[in-house]
């Protein structure tokens, strides 16, 4: 099962942008925990950041290619305003599992909706590096359901 984990603008600045927000944990830990759990669920996980909007969807059109399994992915900002990225997330055959580590129905009024929300098969939010984790359980779980 491979399973890619997309992690958009300015993700890689967790760890060290607003803690009391994002928590302390870097993306360099998360991936890392993703990994391990991943083994343990028998999922190939495969990450990748940026903060450039092109790159995502080139990264999204090459999971197409690469017919992934499923995909888990935290746009950052995007999440509100990407159609670009939504489009591209449109074209996957795979379910697609949308996560925050922080609560986005609990800040500002902008952050409340998510273009993604309607191909995606759901959201996990407000639990931290732990939305990561969730999210990867979901996955499996839903590929592991379309597959019985």
């Amino acid at each position: 099962m491979n399973i890619l984990v997309l992690h958009g603008i300015n993700l890689n600045m967790f760890g060290q942008r607003d803690p009391a927000q994002y928590g302390r944990a870097t993306l360099a830990e998360i991936d890392t925990k993703l990994k391990a759990l991943g083994s343990e669920l028998g999922a190939d996980v495969t990450s990748f950041q940026t903060n450039h909007e092109g790159e995502m969807v080139e990264r999204i059109h090459q999971a197409f290619r690469d017919a992934v399994d499923a995909v888990i992915i935290n746009a950052g900002a995007w999440t509100h305003y990407s159609y670009g990225i939504r489009d591209a997330l449109a074209i996957l055959k795979a379910p697609i599992i949308e996560v925050h580590m922080s609560n986005i129905h609990a800040r500002e009024a902008f952050r409340h909706h998510s273009v993604f929300a309607e191909i995606a098969k759901g959201q996990i939010a407000g639990f931290g590096a732990e939305s990561y984790l969730l999210g990867l359980r979901a996955a499996v779980s839903a590929v592991a359901a379309a597959k019985a």
